[in-house]
């Protein structure tokens, strides 16, 4: 077991967009709705999908090898890589495809499923096998490709998604710079979010029978994981600070997930927290699921605005039902 320490640290970032640019002008084509529609209700303003060339995996390389060139080190180095989503490529998993692709070697490589959480799962996760010494570094991607699983029919839905992947590099050390997590599933809400399988029984022989069939697109009851969101966001918040003796204007950033900016003006809002601490580049890119944090991380850092020492509060929600919330110093 290595003795650098019982601590870990964020040392690289990346992030990798869908090839194709789909605004909400473009949306009118498909769906009745509009521009205004669609901003007033979510702030977005386009999202980016893959094309038929591109995939989970290929996001999940790209972002991967531009964390690791801010990390300054190579996919060799890395101990483990975990992917979160909830689009593989491979019902098997693609966090391997995304181990192959990169050349990295030396590491395990193994999917979770959190959803819209996955990517604040995956930290609190990986930050396991950093402090007990088991790994020294750990390649974390949160990507999904839900334009392959959104009813361009239903515009209640279509609007709101795209694609993306966004990574970061974890190292081991002395100081440990996250400082706090907590994580919540509340099972009885799941209906409310789904992308559930819809099988066909299929007759094999006298008297034996499988169930065959293929997913469904997404379902959402919208009013609810609203609610659901603007109840239990700051609440999981308030929660990390108070395990980590910080209180909300400790914080210099608060990124959450980027599902609809009303979630976010409303988290906000109950945490007394200046919207100028709150990231979002929502309008930019959508709902990304377990992407949108890292993008939104990503994006902040190479523009500057987050800085060494900042403290940042990070928070996930969605299908599951499934919350998170971590906070790390940078």
């Amino acid at each position: 077991m290595n003795t650098l320490g019982s601590g870990l640290k964020i040392i690289g970032s990346g992030t990798a967009i869908a090839d194709q640019s789909l605004t909400n002008q473009d949306l009118s084509n498909i769906v009745e709705t509009s521009d205004e529609w669609i901003q007033s209700r979510t702030g977005m303003r386009q999202r980016y999908i893959c094309s038929a060339h591109e995939n989970l995996a290929s996001l999940g390389v790209k972002a991967g090898q531009k964390a690791l060139a801010m990390a300054r080190l190579q996919p060799e180095d890395l101990d483990l890589i975990i992917l979160a989503t909830s689009t593989p490529d491979d019902l098997f998993g693609s966090a391997a495809q995304i181990q192959g692709g990169l050349g990295a070697s030396r590491a395990f490589a193994f999917d979770i499923t959190a959803a819209c959480s996955g990517f604040v799962v995956g930290l609190n996760v990986a930050a396991q096998f950093l402090r007990t010494g088991v790994y020294q570094r750990v390649l974390l991607v949160g990507g999904d490709v839900l334009s392959r699983w959104v009813d361009w029919s239903d515009r209640t839905t279509c609007v709101l998604f795209g694609d993306g992947a966004g990574a970061v590099v974890l190292q081991r050390q002395a100081q440990d710079n996250l400082l706090a997590f907590e994580m919540y599933t509340d099972g009885s809400s799941n209906g409310c979010l789904n992308l559930a399988y819809q099988a066909v029984s299929q007759r094999l022989t006298a008297g034996k029978t499988v169930a065959q069939g293929t997913y469904q697109p997404i379902t959402m009851n919208g009013r609810e994981v609203y609610r659901f969101a603007v109840a239990k966001v700051p609440e999981i918040i308030e929660k990390v600070l108070f395990k980590a003796q910080l209180t909300t204007p400790d914080l210099d950033w608060v990124i959450l997930h980027q599902a609809n900016q009303r979630i976010m003006d409303a988290v906000g809002d109950r945490l007394g927290i200046p919207s100028e601490k709150i990231i979002s580049n929502v309008g930019q890119y959508g709902n990304t699921s377990a992407a949108s944090i890292p993008l939104a991380l990503d994006q902040a850092v190479r523009e500057g605005k987050i800085k060494e020492g900042d403290l940042i509060a990070l928070a996930g929600f969605g299908a599951g039902l499934t919350w998170a919330a971590s906070i790390v110093r940078w």
